[in-house]
């Protein structure tokens, strides 16, 4: 069962979107953003609040309902 807030903070990039975005990119990979593509709003080794990444660049946290990117992601897990 896929949870609603899951589904709340993942959306697909139109076009106001990437042409607000793309002046930087992902903020996880560097790449920038093409139009249709599914982006996350997630959290990371950034300061600030959570920011909008390539899906593939992001875990599901169950345990905090939010979206961590990868790297981050894995720095926490326990050795």
């Amino acid at each position: 069962m896929v949870s609603s807030e899951k589904s709340r903070q993942t959306f697909i990039i139109d076009l106001e979107t990437l042409n607000t975005l793309n002046a930087e990119g992902c903020i996880a990979c560097g790449r920038k953003f093409t139009l249709g593509e599914t982006v996350v709003n997630a959290c990371g080794a950034w300061e600030g609040p959570p920011k909008i990444i390539h899906e593939n660049e992001a875990v599901w946290d169950a345990k905090t309902a939010t979206f961590v990117e990868k790297r981050c992601y894995e720095s926490r897990k326990p050795s």
